[in-house]
């Protein structure tokens, strides 16, 4: 079942235990602490509960700012590089420069990920995905 980890006026994380799967919805023009904080949070989940899955709800998610962008590169991409996570399903936000920013970020840390990454415009298809088999075969799970 799926439980509230930390919820503020434009970010709401949530968890799954049973199926070890955190998602975040993101929602309108976030800078300095609105972002950072959450994004500290969702780490901090990331560090306490080792998710395997996590889905980024971005499609309320507007524009970020460059020094927001450079922050999240610094702090947030390192971070989920040496996390628990094994997929991560990102949908699509509406918000054409919120998508190239995300963008900008996952190819900028290409060589640091090592979690398979997708971008979905369909909740359920990006779930779908991530409830496919994740075996020691395709990834190296870590407790």
């Amino acid at each position: 079942m799926e439980t509230v980890y930390f919820a503020n006026e434009h970010v709401t994380i949530y968890y799954d235990a049973a199926t070890r799967t955190g998602r975040g919805v993101w929602v309108g023009f976030l800078s300095n602490e609105d972002l950072r904080e959450p994004v500290r949070q969702g780490l901090k989940l990331i560090a306490e509960e080792k998710p395997v899955k996590w889905l980024a709800d971005n499609r309320k998610l507007k524009a970020i700012r460059q020094q927001d962008q450079e922050w999240l590169q610094e702090n947030m991409m390192p971070a989920l590089a040496v996390s628990s996570l094994r997929k991560m399903a990102s949908l699509i936000t509406e918000d054409i420069f919120g998508q190239m920013a995300i963008d900008s970020l996952y190819s900028k840390a290409t060589h640091l990920i090592n979690f398979d990454h997708h971008y979905f415009t369909s909740e359920a298809e990006a779930y779908q995905w991530l409830e496919e088999d994740i075996t020691e075969n395709n990834f190296q799970l870590r407790n």
